[in-house]
């Protein structure tokens, strides 16, 4: 989207939602910087309903948008899940599934599994799903942010102790179940905080910048 030719404030989020867009133009944002757009693969491209509305409000007001989805996931020094990691503690040592999106690695040292639940409910402010024997020892883990329960199973053929995610589906359970992996969704929003607010500050210290967050809740 073409916007302003200088920008000066830029104001990153997770999700370009019309309430934090709203947000980042009562701050005075000349570019607003998501990990969620709003084009995806096989959508209605028509520019019609909420995507109207989006789009009407950010070219009235002449604001640029830009969305970086999955390399911002998958980037090894700015990304979700280097950046969640940090902030969990965790000692990444590898990479794993489509794109090595999803990571693995160890807790500095052993907790069961309940002592780990609080733990990532303390750093996320946000009590998580667990799905696990509340004392099993978890040493290893592996972690993705968002919505990827479906990797689990990948998790469990690299034989960690538990796997962390943002969302959690039926069948998920039941092969947490079955295979002994400890499984915790800690919430999409809530996981994918921190690679955009990395990206922003970045680029407000190599641009002369200056950057903010605004974080507008989401339970899912």
């Amino acid at each position: 989207m073409q916007g302003r030719a200088e920008v000066n404030l830029l104001v990153s989020g997770v999700s370009a939602s019309l309430a934090f867009i709203e947000q980042a133009t009562e701050a005075g944002a000349d570019a607003v910087l998501v990990h969620h757009g709003w084009f995806w693969k096989n959508e209605d491209a028509r520019v019609i309903g909420t995507k109207h509305t989006r789009l009407k409000f950010l070219l009235e007001r002449d604001i640029s948008l830009i969305a970086y989805h999955l390399p911002l996931d998958a980037h090894a020094e700015l990304g979700n899940n280097v950046q969640l990691a940090q902030r969990l503690g965790f000692e990444l040592q590898g990479w794993f599934g489509q794109q090595n999106i999803a990571a693995y690695g160890r807790l500095p040292r052993a907790m069961s599994l309940q002592g780990l639940s609080e733990h990532v409910q303390t750093v996320l402010d946000r009590a998580p799903f667990v799905v696990g024997e509340a004392d099993k020892k978890i040493q290893t883990i592996a972690w993705c942010t968002g919505a990827a329960q479906d990797y689990l199973s990948q998790a469990v053929e690299l034989g960690v102790d538990a796997f962390l995610t943002g969302e959690v589906s039926e069948q998920t359970v039941h092969l947490a179940r079955e295979s002994g992996v400890a499984f915790i969704a800690a919430g999409h929003h809530a996981t994918e905080r921190y690679g955009v607010q990395a990206l922003g500050q970045h680029l407000a210290e190599n641009f002369g910048l200056k950057h903010i967050f605004i974080d507008v809740d989401n339970p899912i």
